[in-house]
């Protein structure tokens, strides 16, 4: 079975932008740079790729919370591919990461973690999106609801 799952690590390129749908669940943009350096006959060369990360729910807002422009992350999540037409007509293709867990780096900084409250897990974090699976409650409109645009 394919997969379609990328793990990147890169620093973020501006200030994550918090949205609300009309239904009220959370989704959030933030931008990533993401380098690579190589030898080409003895010189450093050095290539950066852009890419927008999405993400939903309470990572949307954990994130909103946590990030700005400049920290060094690391995010997982599936690729997608959409294209697009600029405000002058040209064609365009943007990569984004649509992501399932993101967090700073630790490598060159600390983090001090603080768990959010859940929507009704009782234990202090996220309640997985499997959590009603195979149960006949109904699911919370809130959290399961809307699906993504995608």
């Amino acid at each position: 079975m394919a997969s379609n799952t990328i793990t990147v690590v890169g620093n973020v390129t501006r200030d994550p932008e918090l949205r609300y749908t009309q239904s009220g669940k959370a989704t959030v943009n933030v931008g990533i740079a993401v380098n690579r350096r190589y030898q080409v006959n003895g010189e450093w060369q050095e290539q950066t790729s852009y890419m927008n990360v999405v993400a939903w729910d309470q990572l949307a807002e954990n994130i909103a919370a946590s990030l700005t422009k400049g920290t060094r992350i690391l995010a997982t999540g599936r690729l997608d591919i959409r294209e697009y037409t600029d405000r002058e007509g040209a064609k365009r293709t943007a990569v984004d990461i649509i992501a399932d867990e993101i967090g700073p780096t630790l490598r060159w900084a600390t983090a001090t973690i603080e768990r959010t409250p859940g929507r009704g897990s009782g234990d202090g974090g996220s309640a997985p999106r499997s959590a009603n699976r195979g149960s006949s409650a109904p699911a919370d409109e809130g959290y399961f609801g809307d699906e993504e645009p995608f």
